[in-house]
């Protein structure tokens, strides 16, 4: 498995610090999937709002529907989720 070095929250700044600080805000810590990102905080910032639209955006898919749907393809893909 490859190694991608992070930025850790301490030393998180500008935008990067912001994403972190939603991040606890939201679950109460930083996933990995989360801080994987931190070499490019726009990249971050740019994923979690297309995250954001697609699980709690208007869909005609249910937040269950889409939860499950998330869980598959990260099985299928061999990804812990």
């Amino acid at each position: 498995m490859p190694w991608i070095e992070v930025i850790g929250h301490d030393e998180a700044e500008g935008l990067l610090k912001a994403e972190y600080d939603a991040a606890m805000s939201r679950a109460g810590r930083i996933w990995h999937i989360v801080s994987l990102m931190s070499q490019n905080a726009r990249a971050l910032q740019a994923s979690m709002r297309f995250y954001g639209a697609i699980m709690f955006g208007p869909s005609p898919l249910t937040r269950s529907q889409r939860e499950m749907l998330a869980c598959v393809v990260s099985r299928l893909n061999q990804c812990l989720y």
